[in-house]
């Protein structure tokens, strides 16, 4: 995963750069997030690999599955990825681009991940001590995971806060394991 991060990476700058000297950040966010989709999809993914179908032949399909929602740029874009043999990179390209439009709107997404529902008077408390933090704007994205057992983990940007009893457990097992 972290290859494919690395090799996504200047990838993702090249097309922020052209999305943003052009000013179309979110057209660009939406057509990476289409062509992510169907990157994806077990049978174009199997179709990028199989040595039988031709480049161009591949190329024409995945521009075709996506049809008028991507640009000319858009659609360049994808054709120097096939070239590459790069189109299997796509989610990451569009995960890193999110980062770096974020990063140029001051906002940052953070994934809170509970052990039950939150209320939305909570989320909103998240958010403003998040906001708080890291001096950004902030869109929370939360999640239920039973196997939390209590409490939540948040992720945001590169910052983990693990207050969920699960992970207070293992942290506790571990010291205890170090104490043998």
């Amino acid at each position: 995963m972290s290859e494919n991060i690395t090799l996504a990476r200047p990838y993702a700058e090249a097309a922020f750069r052209l999305a943003q000297d052009n000013k179309a950040l979110q057209q660009w966010s939406e057509m990476l997030a289409l062509a992510a989709a169907v990157a994806v999809d077990p049978r174009v993914a199997r179709l990028a690999m199989d040595p039988r179908v031709a480049r161009e032949r591949f190329t024409q399909l995945f521009l075709d599955i996506c049809g008028k929602a991507l640009s000319r740029e858009g659609a360049n874009f994808i054709r120097v990825l096939q070239d590459n043999r790069r189109i299997a990179l796509l989610p990451q390209i569009a995960q890193l681009f999110e980062a770096h439009r974020a990063e140029a709107e001051g906002r940052i997404e953070a994934q809170v991940i509970s052990a039950f529902a939150m209320t939305p008077e909570q989320t909103s408390k998240i958010a403003a001590a998040l906001k708080k933090k890291f001096g950004r704007e902030v869109s929370v994205v939360s999640s239920v995971d039973a196997a939390l057992i209590g409490g939540t983990i948040i992720r945001a940007g590169d910052v983990v806060i693990d207050g969920s009893v699960r992970g207070k457990l293992l942290a506790l097992a571990s010291h205890l394991n170090r104490q043998r």
